[in-house]
């Protein structure tokens, strides 16, 4: 399956996603997503190998898919508002948790929010949240691309919106199929915000 950048509203937006998991019919049908595999560093090499390859880069990019939450409501559909990276930890040299060592960005950015919809603040890191490791997150949601695919975007000047559907959260999190029963709700409800870009 080849990425497609779509047209909408005059926009030319190119959808990222880590997994075909969650591109079901209801998205299938309104785009084709780049994919590049779970996790920061395949999220990262994944969305430059794309935006590096391509004749006349988007608009806009939108990672897409699936989140945790112990805060929001399974099924529920969030605009991102900010994302932050987790995993990022310099402290022992005196950089506060999250920021970059000798970096040009702050530890928590903002994405574009185009939407008239709900937001959340986003966390990405390269582990699946579950159970009590949710006490230590200073965030509303959980994944493990977006923070990856907005920093790639940022060296082509690229914009970068996140819509994320909670999928996993409430209770410990023990298999797959934690992750995988909702989404097809998901599907269908991030297809409706998908819409709403037009």
């Amino acid at each position: 399956m080849a990425m497609q950048v779509t047209r909408i509203g005059g926009r030319r937006v190119l959808f990222v996603m880590a997994t075909d998991h969650e591109y079901g019919p209801c998205l299938a049908e309104r785009f084709v997503p780049l994919i590049t595999g779970v996790g920061p560093v395949e999220a990262a090499i994944g969305t430059t190998q794309g935006l590096a390859g391509m004749a006349e880069l988007p608009d806009l990019v939108v990672s897409i898919g699936s989140a945790g939450s112990r805060r929001l409501p399974l099924g529920s559909i969030w605009q991102v508002a900010s994302v932050s990276w987790r995993d990022m930890d310099a402290t022992r040299i005196g950089v506060p948790k999250g920021v970059t060592p000798f970096s040009d960005h702050p530890a928590e950015m903002a994405l574009t929010m185009p939407l008239d919809w709900p937001v959340a603040r986003l966390s990405t890191g390269a582990d699946i949240v579950g159970g009590s490791d949710y006490d230590g997150i200073d965030a509303d949601m959980v994944d493990m691309e977006t923070f990856a695919v907005l920093r790639a975007c940022q060296r082509f000047g690229v914009p970068v919106m996140g819509l994320r559907g909670v999928s996993d959260g409430p209770g410990e999190l023990e298999a797959l199929g934690g992750l995988t029963a909702m989404l097809g709700v998901l599907d269908e409800r991030l297809a409706v915000a998908v819409d709403r870009l037009g």
